[in-house]
């Protein structure tokens, strides 16, 4: 058989559960070819219903002038959390027909799985959403509802549904369309009996950057309006948000961030060490930049494509999605700090895609779990936990998200050289403080 560049491989199978030998759905199975030197990435795929996947990649994702056929092994995940490798075992000399490959895994210390809530818990009434004609689709309009503060009302909450899949989407430095799942079961949409939205607890996500360590970064809603009917699986709601970036508690640890940090207090200037001192993205309403209200409406994005991987319609109770655009960073009265600042951003959007570049639009699809009781005193512990923040380095305790994908599955890849060159900045301007 001649090996072309075109030659479309296939391979299929199914994981199973090893405590009681059922197939688990919604896993991502990626498939690599081992090599000496690096391995090659060849496809990723989603577990059905009944813990059934199936890949296809053509031969130019392995092929060389010393391989004519790939040497297959499997990583199994659940979001970002690996569940099984078999590095260690591949399937030698592969065909262009895999078929029957069993994989099982051990899901008793995987926390995402946990979080699930196959079906509602009693006690909802229902009944605000039909308040007022104009809350209705297909255009509602919540103009008539006020804007409260995001932690204001947490003694009003009854139920709730997390957000365990926060998918994200943005345009990479390329012009392909990146993809990523933020950490699970840190946002959650709280509302009550009847409907009332008075709570979105936001996501949070971070990056690592060569030399100066990881960054945290957080979409942070300020305010919220809205309605949820379970009875419809439906949800309209409104938002004000603010891009937050802050170094991590690892990263002030950095030597040569600490330099900084005792320079900016020489300087009288504030250092972005925590939330409270975080770099602000400016944001608002795709195409409008004179709106900093958003919506969150029901089911998931039809701006673009969204592949199987960044789907879960198969364990997701419900969906809803959301888009902010980009603005400028929050100027200060101190150019260095400015200029600093800018620097920073320009750093975490060479390590994150360009996830916050000026004028590219954040779109996140959020996959619910089924609607459960809210423990006021828990939600209140939860939000402020993640109020002042996320540990980049350690990541969710309930899972640590995903790696940032192009649609068919291929990781991104920040460019060191791009770094480089940001990263001098970093250097003159710590110059001219000292």
């Amino acid at each position: 058989m001649t090996n072309s560049a075109n030659t479309l491989y296939t391979v299929s199978g199914n994981v199973k559960d090893v405590n009681g030998g059922q197939g688990v759905p919604d896993l991502h199975v990626l498939v690599y070819d081992k090599d000496l030197l690096k391995d090659d990435f060849l496809a990723i795929g989603v577990t059905d219903t009944q813990g059934n996947f199936s890949v296809q990649f053509e031969a130019s994702k392995f092929r060389s002038f010393l391989e004519r056929r790939p040497d297959l092994y499997f990583i199994v995940k659940d979001a970002g959390f690996e569940l099984l490798s078999t590095k260690d075992n591949p399937i030698k000399n592969a065909g262009v027909n895999t078929s029957g490959v069993d994989l099982s895994v051990d899901l008793t210390d995987d926390k995402l799985r946990k979080l699930i809530n196959p079906t509602p818990v009693p006690g909802w009434v229902g009944g605000f959403a039909e308040t007022k004609a104009a809350f209705a689709y297909p255009n509602p309009d919540l103009g008539s509802l006020h804007m409260t503060g995001n932690l204001d009302n947490i003694h009003k909450l009854q139920r709730q549904q997390k957000v365990v899949w926060p998918e994200f989407s943005w345009i990479a430095p390329n012009g392909e369309r990146c993809y990523q799942m933020f950490a699970p079961d840190i946002s959650r949409l709280g509302y009550t009996n009847e409907g009332q939205v008075y709570a979105i607890i936001c996501p949070q996500q971070g990056a690592c950057i060569p030399h100066l360590g990881c960054m945290n970064v957080e979409v942070t809603v300020t305010g919220v309006r809205g309605w949820a009917n379970e009875s419809a699986k439906d949800m309209a709601a409104d938002m004000t948000v603010t891009g937050k970036i802050w170094f991590s508690p690892s990263a002030c640890e950095n030597p040569l961030v600490q330099e900084l940090w005792d320079l900016f207090k020489k300087n009288h200037m504030d250092f972005p060490f925590d939330k409270a001192h975080a770099i602000n993205v400016t944001t608002f309403d795709p195409g409008n930049p004179d709106q900093p209200i958003f919506p969150l409406r029901r089911k998931s994005t039809t701006a673009f494509p969204i592949p199987d991987f960044a789907r879960h319609d198969s364990v997701a109770w419900d969906v809803a999605h959301l888009g902010v655009e980009i603005g400028p960073i929050e100027q200060h009265k101190n150019e260095k700090l400015n200029h600093f600042n800018q620097t920073v951003l320009n750093l975490f959007n060479i390590a994150s895609g360009d996830m916050l570049k000026e004028n590219n639009i954040l779109t996140w699809n959020v996959w619910f779990t089924a609607p459960d009781y809210v423990d006021q005193t828990e939600w209140a512990d939860h939000a402020e936990k993640w109020r002042k923040s996320i540990d980049a380095d350690h990541g969710s305790p309930d899972g640590p998200g995903t790696d940032p994908r192009y649609f068919d599955g291929t990781p991104f890849n920040p460019l060191e050289s791009l770094f480089e060159a940001e990263l001098k900045k970093i250097f003159d301007l710590k110059a001219t403080l000292e």
